[in-house]
């Protein structure tokens, strides 16, 4: 089964120079914790809740004048819409995320898939075989 199959495809995003409080009252009226920042051609990476309270709360940033791009996550792990279900499963447990943005080949943003859209649309075993290990606590840096 290809991602393309089971992806969420209306993705709302946020644009890297919108402003944090914007993004949070966006992700508070869509119920979602990630939105990704997409500059309208390119994924330029991932803003998460944790990177609004957590890394904008440590630099001193106020919600209302700094922008997602001064706290996104710009390591993304993403997919191509054209891949097996399986092998993006893999991707999600080796990096334990639950969500992977969907990109085509030409590189333009064409969905979303979570863990999930695994369980509903895809193959239910799989999708708590990814949870458990994604779940797993990460080895602590040294």
């Amino acid at each position: 089964m290809l991602i393309k199959e089971i992806m969420t495809k209306s993705v709302e995003t946020v644009r890297p120079d919108a402003i944090l409080a914007e993004a949070a009252g966006k992700m508070k009226q869509l119920n979602v914790g990630a939105l990704p920042v997409y500059d309208g051609e390119l994924l330029m990476g991932m803003l998460t809740d944790r990177d609004i309270v957590v890394r904008s709360t440590a630099n001193g940033d106020d919600p209302k004048d700094a922008k997602v791009k001064d706290v996104m996550s710009t390591e993304v792990q993403s997919c191509y819409d054209d891949e097996e279900l399986d092998a993006v499963a893999e991707q999600m447990k080796a990096k334990k995320v639950r969500r992977i943005p969907v990109i085509t080949r030409e590189n333009s943003l064409a969905g979303m898939v979570s863990l999930g859209d695994i369980a509903d649309r895809g193959n239910s075993s799989l999708a708590e075989e990814t949870l458990e290990k994604v779940s797993e606590p990460s080895e602590p840096e040294r």
